[in-house]
């Protein structure tokens, strides 16, 4: 389970279905968004809510359902099944409404058996990470609460969207303030409320400038800010590439070499090998009369050029 406060992604499966009907609840009122990974035949999976029976046809891959936890929904699969849930508290949708200047809404659509193409496509950016070691941090998870609201906001309860005001970037203090505390927060463990209560500013409003400023998410600036670190380390220090990995703030050597291949396209190990390559390269050449010129040693250590 990968969570943000109230806010959970988790996955569900099982290899041999439900043995008896189960209830879905939660502590605090909330959505619970289920995108099914892979197919049901009809009548493997059965539906109640608020103790009514759901018609429940053959469920395709992908496909998701939209259920407000106040019905006080259950369910049973009778076989094998797997499913990611996101549970989102009502208040962190309430709060993305009224920086929109809405009041709270009382009522949302249920889906069932819905082709949401933006449920699908979160569900499968987010599949490799829930439940997995490097499963992302605290920034990751804020700004997918905030797609994630907004499009419950728009589809499922009405809203339609927002004419969205044109938002000028951080200024000085503020850019600098935010990358201070990004910078001391490797790991991602930050919330994006904090960066945003210390910039003065409501989260999604920072969410928007921070991006106008540097052309990214706070959380892809992390990342990069990661891997340019790494390079650092790679590059000064015969550290392993565990506690690199480390100390750069990725759960792992494996999450390590992962990101660093997709954003810099090879793998940490060999890229610190074509630098060490370069650098010896480098070290064969001496300067003479302001020239560069190639190096070579006689069989009696006698200096050539």
């Amino acid at each position: 389970m990968v969570r943000a406060d109230s806010f959970a992604i988790t996955r569900w499966e099982s290899p041999n279905g439900l043995a008896d009907r189960i209830p879905k609840v939660s502590s605090v009122s909330a959505l619970l968004v289920s995108v099914s990974i892979k197919s049901l035949a009809t009548g493997d999976y059965h539906l109640w809510v608020a103790d009514k029976h759901v018609p429940t046809p053959y469920i395709p891959a992908f496909r998701s359902n939209v259920i407000d936890l106040d019905a006080q929904p259950s369910c049973w699969v009778g076989s094998a099944f797997d499913y990611v849930l996101f549970h989102v508290p009502r208040t962190g949708l309430d709060d993305i409404a009224a920086e929109l200047g809405i009041g709270p809404l009382d009522t949302y659509r249920l889906s069932f058996d819905e082709e949401d193409l933006v449920l699908a496509q979160l569900t499968k950016n987010m599949l490799p990470y829930v439940g997995q070691p490097g499963s992302p941090g605290s920034l990751s998870l804020d700004h997918l609460n905030l797609i994630l609201g907004a499009h419950l906001l728009q589809k499922y309860a009405g809203l339609r969207k927002p004419n969205v005001t044109s938002v000028g970037g951080l200024g000085p203090w503020q850019k600098r303030r935010a990358t201070e505390l990004l910078n001391e927060n490797l790991a991602g463990r930050i919330r994006l409320s904090q960066l945003a209560q210390e910039c003065g500013l409501s989260i999604s409003h920072f969410a928007r400038s921070f991006k106008v400023s540097f052309g990214m998410s706070t959380h892809r600036w992390l990342v990069q800010r990661r891997i340019e670190r790494s390079q650092e380390l790679l590059m000064k220090t015969h550290e392993s590439l565990a506690d690199i990995a480390e100390e750069t703030g990725f759960s792992d050597q494996a999450a390590f070499t992962r990101v660093f291949h997709q954003i810099v396209g090879i793998s940490p190990g060999r890229w610190r090998r074509d630098h060490q390559r370069k650098e010896s390269h480098l070290a064969r050449r001496v300067v003479f009369a302001g020239e560069d010129v190639p190096v070579s040693i006689s069989k009696d250590r006698t200096l050539l050029r």
